[in-house]
């Protein structure tokens, strides 16, 4: 990584490319230019605006606009220093303290300092619903020291929380954003960041993004334009990608081999690493969903063997309850207690389960309680997700066999996003909106720990179905407090009985980065064999490291 504004361009760039880990190997060949285009549905046209906080809008500014203080390889879990030069743990891991970068500047040409990190989180700490990652359940202050240093302090040993504070917020600009009226509620029209790009120009159906000539990793990025339409359905997101109007795809295209690569087998690519679970959430709050016996019922009555194969060709694994991604965690998984629920699809063991809790089928198959109450439930999915809406159509049929009625409801994304927030839902099918971390750990908190919760009503960064039990909070506060990896996965362990005793959710499949590119025009993708940044162009910070290594070579 650069670090100082005397290096020559060219060294800088051979510096870059060694600690990005780049392997594009073509730096030396790559020039300024190119307009690229992204392609993935979105559910909804764009509301152009650009606040990082707010959880509606986070793909269209993280990282291309406002960056973070060092970059977490999601895959990796490698660490490259980013507007942190450097950072170092105290000894009792009570205290992480991050070097301001010198030499950034804001994309108006005023300085970056460490006095917009601290300004940064203290104004997430004042305005909670800012705070996506929930930093703030485990941050004690953050505060200046001399000129250049961030000291964060920690009421317990934190170590595992490197990844959201470090990787997952980002930092913005003191002397724009000490004026906003409203920062939770302003859509920010004109963002000002220190990312590679600026704004260009937005309308519902497009945002063009346009290379920062002042970007502090000089030479960077080779790219003059990128391109962000808009699609609000799968179909004919696929068939621009497919017809080459768009060189880089993020979303489920059935067929792909025909239907994708088979256009262009010299240079269309495709790669789906998991990295996160889809998953059926319960509203808790509401009954019967509060009855554990029926959301136990749900882990059994939903075959997610047909659900993989049907609603995602396969490309997605089946999802299992432990909530543990297998094989990416295999290693953290707890096989005997796995066995020991053995949750998989059997109708009469759910059907036996509804039946314990006091249901019964009415003349229509479908169970009802002794006041004729069905278990019937609207679920919330967003529009134009194809495989989504053939997932669902799988889990309503089969949990249909048990007594059990869902009824689809697509939503704009917008109105989706609004609701599951808000915990406006009776089921929401979908994953968590912040960035899963190189452990398991980090998913199952934002899924389970009711610190990243929040009323109904109120926006919650995590924990969408309000699912709250002190004992678990309880063991990733103890986690959090240990670096001893044997523990932590003894407290996984501890954490994944209660997945499989609460089953506050019910992982359908396992969630895979979606990733197609081209080699036609372009070079310096991530693969397999290099996965320098998680490659779906929805994965963040990740879409601007893989912007930054993109040059054109036609």
């Amino acid at each position: 990584m650069r670090r100082n504004r005397f290096l020559a361009a060219m060294a800088a760039l051979v510096v870059l490319a060694s600690a990005c880990g780049t392997s594009s190997g073509g730096n030396a060949q790559a020039k300024v230019g190119g307009t690229l285009t992204i392609d993935n549905e979105s559910g909804g046209l764009w509301s152009c605006a650009f606040n990082p906080f707010n959880g509606s809008v986070t793909g269209l500014s993280v990282g291309i606009f406002y960056e973070p203080l060092v970059y977490d390889n999601l895959l990796t879990d490698k660490k490259t220093n980013w507007l942190a030069s450097g950072y170092e743990w105290s000894p009792d891991n009570k205290t992480l303290t991050f070097t301001a970068r010198s030499g950034v500047k804001w994309s108006d040409g005023q300085d970056f300092s460490a006095d917009d990190v601290v300004y940064t989180f203290n104004l997430i700490k004042q305005h909670p619903e800012l705070d996506l990652q929930a930093v703030w359940s485990v941050l004690s202050s953050v505060t200046k020291s001399g000129t250049d240093k961030v000291v964060m302090t920690f009421a317990n040993s934190a170590v595992p929380y490197f990844f959201p504070i470090a990787d997952q917020v980002s930092i913005v600009p003191q002397h724009i954003w000490s004026a906003l009226k409203d920062p939770v509620g302003d859509s920010i029209a004109n963002p000002i960041g220190t990312g590679p790009f600026t704004l260009g120009q937005c309308t519902p159906q497009n945002i063009t993004y346009t290379r920062n000539a002042n970007y502090w990793q000089h030479g960077l990025p080779y790219l003059q334009t990128v391109n962000y339409p808009a699609f609000t359905d799968n179909d004919p997101a696929n068939q621009f990608l497919a017809a080459g109007q768009a060189q880089w795809g993020g979303q489920y295209i059935p067929s792909i081999d025909t239907y994708y690569v088979g256009k262009d087998r010299a240079h269309n690519h495709y790669w789906f690493p998991p990295i996160d679970n889809i998953d059926l959430w319960f509203n808790t709050t509401k009954a019967p969903l509060d009855n554990k016996a029926v959301r136990q019922a749900f882990a059994f009555g939903v075959d997610r063997n047909q659900a993989s194969q049907k609603g995602e060709s396969g490309y997605e694994p089946p999802g299992n309850q432990t909530g543990v991604l297998s094989p990416t965690f295999d290693s953290w998984i707890d096989q005997g207690a796995a066995s020991k629920y053995g949750y998989k699809f059997d109708v009469s063991k759910a059907t036996s389960l509804l039946q314990s809790a006091g249901f019964t089928k009415n003349s229509s198959g479908v169970m009802q309680d002794s006041a004729g109450h069905k278990l019937s439930f609207n679920v919330i999915t967003i529009a134009g997700y194809t495989d989504w809406d053939a997932t669902l159509q799988v889990v309503a049929d089969s949990l249909k066999q048990a007594g059990i009625q869902v009824k689809v409801q697509d939503l704009s994304s917008n109105d989706y996003f609004d609701k599951l927030f808000s915990g406006k839902f009776d089921l929401a099918y979908g994953s968590l909106n912040t960035q899963p971390g190189p452990s398991p750990y980090y998913e199952l908190r934002n899924t389970m720990d009711s610190a990243t919760t929040a009323a109904i009503g109120q926006t919650a960064s995590g924990d969408y179905g309000r699912y709250k039990n002190p004992a678990v909070d309880a063991l990733f506060d103890q986690f959090g407090a240990t670096t001893d990896s044997n523990k932590q996965h003894d407290l996984i362990k501890q954490i994944q009985a209660v997945m499989l005793e609460d089953v506050p959710v019910v992982p359908v499949t396992e969630g895979v980065a979606w990733y197609e590119w081209s080699t036609k025009d372009f070079a310096g993708w991530p693969t397999q064999q290099d996965p320098y940044a998680a490659p779906a162009p929805w994965n963040l910070p990740d879409m601007e490291v893989v912007l930054i290594h993109l040059y054109k070579t036609s």
